[in-house]
């Protein structure tokens, strides 16, 4: 069977390697999709659906991180119905949580931030929430701060996935899921972190920060970590991708 197959993307007809996601492949030519929760290397969950697109003869949006690239298949990317969708689920995870922007660590390195910019999010139309979260500061180098958390998982897989340490995971159900640590420790009492860092420089937001940084100076490393999970995938192809 042919590695290779053939999709269109906005009209244009693109190579794609068998397996990939339409995200995947999207990705390798050089075409624009949003996502908060994807990062290579890493499994898929589709969690923040910002990565939706249509597909001809499909009547709903679907998700293309975890959509498989089909030959012959004709995909969009840029609609204004998709445009409305991604902008609609930016502005519900901004009145979800506390997103202070001008206070962040990671204030203009922020990609639910600049993600907005891009998609035009200049107002939010719905009632903010303004929830009481904690912010954990008991580990002697990192942080977590839940008021910035938009629950990609990033954190949760790269800890278990690359470095294999098991510390997070989702507490909670609906509007009250969180990221926990080891079954609701404090961070700094965690019997399980390694502290290698991997978990806050893939986080997409100022939720998971180093000590030290003021405003605007937090700066992640994810191509490092891109390149360690990108590592492990190709050691571990038949694990999560």
């Amino acid at each position: 069977m042919p590695n290779r197959i053939s999709i269109r993307i906005d009209g244009e007809l693109v190579q794609a390697e068998r397996g990939q996601t339409i995200f995947e492949a999207a990705q390798s030519n050089n075409k624009f999709i949003p996502g908060l929760c994807q990062f290579k290397g890493l499994s898929t969950v589709g969690a923040c659906r910002l990565c939706v697109v249509e597909v001809q003869g499909v009547n709903r949006l679907l998700p293309s991180c975890t959509t498989p690239a089909q030959d012959g298949m004709a995909v969009i990317t840029k609609s204004a119905r998709l445009n409305d969708y991604r902008r609609q689920s930016l502005e519900l995870l901004f009145a979800e949580k506390n997103h202070v922007c001008a206070v962040c660590v990671s204030n203009n390195h922020c990609e639910l931030q600049a993600y907005a910019q891009r998609l035009g999010v200049t107002n939010v139309r719905y009632a903010y929430r303004y929830p009481k979260l904690h912010v954990d500061m008991s580990h002697p180098r990192f942080v977590i701060d839940h008021n910035r958390c938009v629950l990609c998982t990033r954190c949760v897989r790269v800890c278990n996935e690359v470095e294999g340490a098991y510390v997070w995971g989702v507490a909670g159900r609906g509007i009250g899921s969180r990221i926990a640590c080891e079954m609701d420790r404090a961070w700094g009492n965690s019997a399980s972190c390694t502290n290698c860092g991997k978990c806050v420089q893939v986080c997409p937001t100022g939720a998971l920060a180093e000590k030290g940084f003021a405003a605007e100076e937090m700066v992640k490393r994810q191509d490092l970590v891109e390149r360690l999970a990108t590592i492990r995938g190709t050691m571990n192809p038949g694990g999560p991708r």
